[in-house]
């Protein structure tokens, strides 16, 4: 049951000329100091607190920071603090700026910024809201320090302080309610946006911020130091994958995010080009099910399509014939892992029974209401697995209407409350680091109130030790397959392209660009 990949398998590189194809500035640089990137979707919003778009987690990486970081054991370290105390009873933390934080204008970052920040941010992710409705108090203690008072213990608050979208933020900007997003972007980070040269759809700028003081530690994952080598770097936003691997060939461009699957091999062959998995964890597919409204606010209806899905049909789909990229047996949580799991995985992993998913949807109640699902054309993973999930739907019996647009406005209908007659599902992949616990899960739970999959979330959360939390990610695992929220789709690691002048990549979940350099 594989999409026709014919469209692909006949994109040529060989003559896509681009030269002056892609924006010049307007004065001469030097050569190594500038950093061409292609990114792997449209950047609309540097904002991940409201946006769940990686490309936005990416380009805020670059212009904010946070408290902590994760090292490569996915150990939170000191970022921006200097470090922190924590009282016997585990219920009062207070943590201390380090020296030499300054925000993009000069002015210097303070602790009430970092409590607006962290104010915002428990609006609305997963972690923040939980550490929210535990505490008892947060405030600046003077410039430079802030302290939290806790009902009871938050044992996870510094991995959910270093792994999320809780980057820090000027107090007026921080002020922004989650349910929007922010406009201003003056950070603390290692870049400065260049908001007045910003065309969406086409270039996003960055220079590098004279006044950042990196930490001297070795980088690592999103922790330690974070030296720039780079004057300016340049997303470069290129669609169509051919044109892409083409400006890469040519020079134009150093760096493409995600090079297509069926263009590897081409790119491999060049001895000026380096094709390398940078990101450890690697992604997790899914098809997403707006739950809130007909048909797949039945479970029944979601939980009907499982005897037929054929993960591998979506990864092949994206990577073509490479089998050691793929693990086309993944449950809700990331295969390897500590909370991945086995429990009601036969749902996926018996085989593929096409008659029977029939028989579960006319039985499921399903009354023929067409099924709106959208494809982003502009991101390689939507544009690959769309075509997958439309056969797999109308195989089953479903009714489709199948929608292109961009990636933006994908990701703004799904936005909308209820999204009745807006979408009913759409086809994505999210990076590794969030789907490894039931925190960051952002579609775990659905676009409805599901109280039992809530109840073990919240019992995940007071878990005493690994193994506790183990055998509720099994409860959840087992839920999540009866009443499917998300059809999972694969795990998969996506190569990425580089002209080879270029070093010191650092690796992890999103594309970093201090560390790196050019020769």
């Amino acid at each position: 049951m594989l999409p026709d990949l014919s469209r692909r398998a006949t994109l040529s590189l060989g003559g896509a000329m681009l030269t002056g194809a892609l924006g010049r500035p307007a004065l001469a640089q030097d050569a190594s100091k500038v950093l061409r990137f292609v990114p792997h979707a449209n950047l609309t919003t540097l904002d991940p607190l409201w946006s769940s778009a990686l490309v936005s987690y990416c380009a805020a990486s670059m212009i904010w920071d946070r408290l902590y970081g994760l090292d490569d054991s996915l150990t939170p370290q000191p970022q921006m603090v200097q470090g922190h105390e924590l009282s016997e009873d585990r219920l009062h933390w207070r943590f201390t700026m380090r020296d030499g934080l300054l925000w993009h204008d000069g002015s210097p970052v303070a602790a009430r910024d970092c409590v607006a920040s962290i104010a915002r941010w428990a609006q609305k992710d997963g972690f923040g809201v939980r550490m929210a409705s535990q505490m008892e108090e947060m405030r600046a203690v003077d410039d430079k320090r802030f302290e939290i008072r806790l009902k009871r213990p938050f044992p996870q608050m510094l991995f959910a302080l270093g792994a999320t979208a809780c980057f820090m933020m000027p107090e007026q900007t921080a002020a922004t309610p989650a349910s929007a997003s922010v406009t201003d972007y003056m950070g603390s980070g290692p870049f400065i946006f260049r908001k007045d040269e910003w065309v969406a759809g086409a270039r996003a700028l960055f220079e590098r911020n004279p006044r950042y003081v990196s930490r001297q530690e070795a980088p690592q994952f999103w922790a330690g130091g974070r030296p720039v080598h780079f004057d300016r770097v340049e997303w470069h936003i290129l669609p169509d994958p051919s044109t892409a691997a083409s400006a890469l060939q040519t020079g134009e461009v150093d760096w493409l995010e995600r090079p297509l699957g069926d263009l590897l091999p081409v790119l491999r062959r060049r001895r000026d080009l380096k094709v390398e998995v940078l990101d450890p964890l690697g992604f997790w597919a899914e098809v997403r099910l707006n739950t809130a409204v007909p048909p797949f606010n039945s479970p029944k209806v979601a939980h009907a399509i499982l005897p037929a899905l054929q993960q591998s049909d979506f990864l092949q789909s994206l990577l073509g014939d490479q089998p050691e990229m793929m693990n086309g047996n993944c449950g809700i949580f990331l295969p390897g892992t500590p909370l991945a799991n086995d429990a009601g995985m036969e749902l996926l992993t018996k085989p593929r029974d096409l008659e029977l998913a029939r028989r579960m949807l006319k039985e499921s109640g399903y009354a023929g209401e067409p099924v709106v699902m959208l494809e982003a054309s502009d991101l390689a993973t939507s544009a690959a697995f769309s075509p997958v999930a439309r056969q797999l739907f109308e195989q089953v019996g479903l009714k489709v209407d199948y929608q292109t647009a961009d990636w933006g406005t994908v990701i703004s209908r799904s936005n909308l409350p209820g999204g009745q007659g807006q979408w009913n599902c759409y086809a994505t992949a999210w990076a590794g680091l969030w789907i490894t616990n039931p925190a960051m899960h952002a579609h775990l739970y659905g676009t409805a109130t599901n109280p039992r999959m809530t109840a073990l979330r919240d019992a995940w959360f007071d878990a005493p030790d690994l193994p506790a939390q183990r055998s509720i990610a099994e409860q959840m695992q087992r839920q999540a397959l009866e009443e499917p929220p998300v059809l999972p789709c694969g795990q998969y690691f996506t190569p990425q392209a580089y002209n080879t002048r270029l070093s010191g990549f650092v690796k992890g979940p999103t594309a970093t660009f201090w560390n790196v350099r050019k020769t």
